[in-house]
């Protein structure tokens, strides 16, 4: 793929991808406009200028980007906080916008000074469980609109309102919010080459428009390009607001970067190419900083747009920045029309959305993987849903690195050092695998883990196996040092395994440890992706199995 602004040499595909990304982005749009408490308008102007101007700027060519589900939580948060200091959104916007604006800059900061190169290292049960949070926020914030009801801003307030939803509901509210989640999950059963979310959006809307019922609607749409916002954010900004702009930014960049870079590996996956992230974040931040100033809300690269995108045919940026043209046409010609669309419609589009960013891996394995990874998973999700996004970030990741500096620590003591990872390239073999080597270096590939292997390592792993010969038809993964694994390792290793087995790759595991074998039972990596003929209690017995293996 290409890496200039202006390729067309796919021009065709690139249309095409899309304009299908930005079909799937346009009721996201709307309804993350909404649930930011900046209206339906501000979520398609960010999506509209961060569609654009990411794509143009970014790092990975097939990448649609646009506002998503974590970035409109904390913007959430954000509008919220900020309307608790000044007492109304107009006064609160030039704080809510500076805020965005800032956010983007650092994300601009984050991609010239490589701090990409960090962020891979948050430990998954952190993300995970701040995910899975995000997820809770979005479905609970929306079961009063829902239901046809005004709702309490933050999680903990809706819970204990929550009989008024069983007492006060809008029956056509809850008929077409319903309507709305029976089309999202059963027309992709019907056919998948037209958006499901845009369908349920269509039907419900003009089924409670003909219907002539009485629901919240989202109200007047502005049609036009968006007026620039500049004066608003430097005006009238209290002393008091600083340190909450300042917060709100440092969190809006690292989880806008988080997300973005998490999409691009997806995007790399899926067109066999690898991504620029100091160029990602650079672009995502132009993006950012252009939606401030128009009075949009902020966003990262989005999933399920990319997905669609590639899968159309999009291969470069130019189908990113037909994705946000086309949600700019929307807007110039069709958006008086979307002030119809009922609240519960929206709110219909948004839980099923809330479940989809729900981890429900790692929460089915919570009994399975190290007790200390379940608890930093458990702690964030919790703090994540009725507290603070930023305490939640800060405290797991603090919790998880002193959980597992204790660990290293006790195992220090029996002699077991951290090592860092020899590239594969310059790895040498060991004493007692010399012979064998020689004789099918070109065949067989043998890798050696030293050390506990955790959230710090695993992206280089990762890395590593990514760059395997084609030709290698079978991999050996020495355990003898490896007396600890934690969550992102064990899945880290999970991902690495389930791909080489698709390639057609045998993967044998070499003298595995209690701790890392329990482990690997508990989630059945054995013997469902590793059979137990394929784990060998020391090399000689795995030499002996590939030698009758590859030379019959």
């Amino acid at each position: 793929m290409s890496s200039k602004i202006i390729d067309f040499s796919n021009i065709k595909g690139d249309l095409t991808g899309g304009i299908v990304a930005g079909v799937v982005a346009l009721p996201l749009a709307l309804a993350f406009g909404v649930q930011s408490g900046l209206g339906a308008t501000a979520g398609l102007y960010g999506a509209i200028m961060v569609g654009i101007f990411a794509a143009i700027f970014g790092g990975t060519p097939t990448q649609a980007s646009g506002p998503t589900g974590p970035m409109t939580v904390v913007s959430a948060a954000l509008v919220t906080a900020a309307i608790q200091i000044t007492g109304s959104l107009e006064s609160a916007l030039g704080i809510i916008l500076l805020s965005f604006l800032l956010g983007g800059a650092l994300q601009i900061i984050f991609g010239l000074l490589n701090i990409a190169g960090y962020v891979k290292y948050f430990p998954y049960p952190v993300v995970s469980g701040f995910m899975s949070g995000v997820g809770l926020i979005i479905i609970i914030l929306q079961l009063f609109p829902f239901v046809g009801l005004s709702s309490a801003k933050n999680t903990f307030a809706v819970l204990q309102d929550l009989p008024r939803a069983f007492t006060d509901f809008n029956i056509y509210a809850l008929a077409l919010g319903g309507l709305t989640v029976v089309i999202y999950y059963v027309f992709p059963y019907i056919t998948k080459a037209i958006p499901s979310a845009l369908v349920a959006l269509i039907v419900a809307a003009l089924a409670g428009y003909f219907l002539g019922w009485d629901v919240p609607i989202i109200g007047d749409i502005p049609s036009g390009i968006p007026n620039l916002q500049i004066d608003t954010m430097f005006s009238n900004i209290p002393a008091e607001s600083y340190s909450l702009i300042l917060e709100y930014a440092a969190v809006l960049a690292v989880l806008g970067s988080i997300d973005s870079l998490l999409t691009s590996v997806i995007a790399d996956n899926m067109t066999k190419t690898r991504h620029n992230s100091n160029r990602e974040l650079i672009g995502q931040g132009v993006g950012n900083m252009l939606a401030a100033i128009f009075g949009g809300i902020p966003g990262a690269g989005a999933t399920k747009g990319t997905v669609v995108n590639i899968n159309a045919g999009g291969k470069t940026r130019i189908s990113g920045t037909i994705h946000g043209l086309f949600l700019l046409a929307v807007l110039l010609g069709l958006g008086s029309l979307a002030a119809y669309i009922p609240l519960s419609v929206l709110a219909g589009l948004l839980i099923p959305i809330g479940f989809k960013i729900i981890d429900t891996k790692g929460l089915k394995h919570l009994f399975r993987v190290p007790k200390a990874d379940a608890v930093v998973l458990v702690i964030v999700l919790l703090i994540t849903t009725f507290g603070s996004l930023i305490q939640a970030v800060g405290i797991g990741v603090a919790l998880a690195c002193i959980l597992f500096m204790k660990k290293a620590s006790d195992i220090g003591e029996e002699g077991i050092t951290l090592e860092t990872l020899d590239d594969l390239k310059n790895e040498k073999p060991w004493q007692d695998e010399l012979a064998f080597y020689d004789a099918y270096k070109d065949k067989v590939l043998i890798k050696h883990l030293k050390g506990p292997l955790f959230f710090g390592y695993t992206t280089h792993l990762k890395n590593q196996m990514s760059t395997l010969d084609p030709d290698i038809e079978a991999l050996i993964i020495r355990m003898d040092q490896v007396p600890l694994i934690d969550q992102s390792g064990l899945y880290t290793l999970e991902d690495i395994i389930f791909d080489l087995e698709q390639r057609g790759v045998k993967v044998l595991m070499v003298n595995i440890q209690e701790q890392p074998c329990d482990m690997f039972k508990s989630i059945d990596i054995i013997p469902d992706l590793v059979s137990d003929e394929h784990i060998f209690a020391n090399i000689a017995e795995a030499f002996a199995y590939l030698r009758s293996d590859i030379d019959n």
